[in-house]
């Protein structure tokens, strides 16, 4: 749903885009505090430092850059997209989704003629923003009254994301009403909109409960919406079932951060630089209503269209293949050196907090000891 220049007029471009900056101001604050969780902040009671949280979360910004490039066909000649809000969202925190959506889309406006530059604000308005806000209050609602577990998270995941995506193009629909550049029906425009994006949202949905699901089976300590929705691990001590300690809750992870981050990033770069090449050539649903209805009467060449790299090809190449998979390869390895930059540097800016990080916890416990259970401890987790 990548807004291009002409869509709306000038007025409300620009109040779009004090919105969006405004937004980005604030998500800075926050995502300090969630790149920064203290001790027992993970879903087996582990603190997850910012240093180590930053190269996440500019993992999966490039993650959903490289999911973006992948269009799905959805009906009568339309396709979609992942758009990234609930999905973010719930990985990493709304502050920090907030962030690596507007990452995503100023990349693709600049290095690859995709949305609108006076447009920008308005596509971080309405993909960055409202799905963001949407997917993860819908994601919060729906775990704090069903069972606590992974089923759960994955289940909330998914219809959190379904909604987001309506709610997006209800939300440009709102603006076009204010703003729109042509005189077409409203209520054509709304039924449209929101009648093909709720298609996409299946498929938005989909994409992300699995996406969510995967990293909950290898460590789901590390997935933010799920700290509260995960059962801690429980050891079994003289038949009572007590908390574990951090060391051997942390053994129970199968996959260490740097590997997660190593195979996310491969994932990434397969989807971006073999899988892209599949990807549907229908137009989005956006385009799809737009050439429908009339909206893009007064649509504007993209300022960038002569970049190198404008619609997600490397301009020399005659290898169709090559030129889409060595872009969407340039574009994963921009979007991970920049997100990963960008959240150190936020993280780093917020300062110490003497109630973060490692080693910050009671020293003569097993926190700091890493002691393993005595005789008659077994380990359990709780499901």
């Amino acid at each position: 749903m990548h807004v291009p220049d002409g869509f709306l007029d000038a007025p409300v471009s620009v109040a779009a885009g004090v919105f969006a900056a405004a937004a980005v101001a604030v998500s800075l604050r926050g995502a300090r505090r969630e790149l920064d969780a203290p001790p027992g902040a993970g879903a087996f009671g582990t603190s997850t430092g910012g240093e180590r949280l930053a190269p996440l979360a500019g993992l999966v910004a490039a993650f959903v850059f490289a999911a973006q490039m992948l269009n799905f066909p959805v009906a009568a000649g339309t396709s979609g997209h992942l758009m990234g809000g609930a999905l973010t969202a719930i990985l990493v925190g709304p502050w920090t989704g907030v962030l690596c959506l507007s990452v995503v889309l100023l990349l693709q406006g600049v290095l690859f003629a995709d949305g609108g530059l006076t447009a920008l604000g308005v596509n971080i308005t309405v993909m960055g923003v409202v799905t963001v806000v949407t997917g993860y209050v819908v994601f919060r609602a729906l775990v704090a009254v069903l069972p606590r577990g992974r089923r759960a998270v994955t289940a909330s995941a998914f219809v959190a994301a379904l909604l987001s995506v309506p709610a997006a193009a209800l939300a440009f629909t709102g603006l076009y009403a204010v703003g729109g550049t042509t005189d077409v029906p409203l209520g054509k425009v709304a039924t449209a909109m929101i009648g093909v994006h709720l298609l996409i949202g299946l498929g938005e949905a989909a994409i992300t409960a699995l996406t969510v699901g995967a990293v909950l089976a290898v460590r789901p300590d590390l997935v933010h919406g799920a700290r509260s929705a995960v059962r801690p691990l429980k050891l079994r001590v003289d038949g009572r079932l007590v908390d574990a300690p951090v060391p051997i809750a942390l053994t129970t992870a199968r996959t260490s951060r740097r590997r997660l981050w190593a195979g996310g990033l491969a994932v990434s770069l397969l989807l971006a630089g073999v899988l892209s090449f599949y990807a549907s050539g229908a137009p989005d649903g956006l385009e799809k209503v737009a050439a429908d209805q009339g909206i893009d009467a007064e649509e504007r060449e993209h300022a960038t269209a002569d970049s190198p790299l404008a619609d997600y090809g490397v301009g020399d190449l005659g290898d169709t293949w090559l030129s889409v998979g060595l872009a969407g390869v340039i574009g994963v390895g921009v979007t991970v050196a920049a997100g990963t930059g960008i959240f150190w540097a936020v993280r780093r800016r917020g300062g110490p907090d003497p109630e973060s990080g490692a080693g910050s916890s009671d020293p003569s416990g097993p926190r700091a000891t890493g002691e393993a259970p005595g005789p008659g401890t077994t380990g359990v987790q709780e499901r």
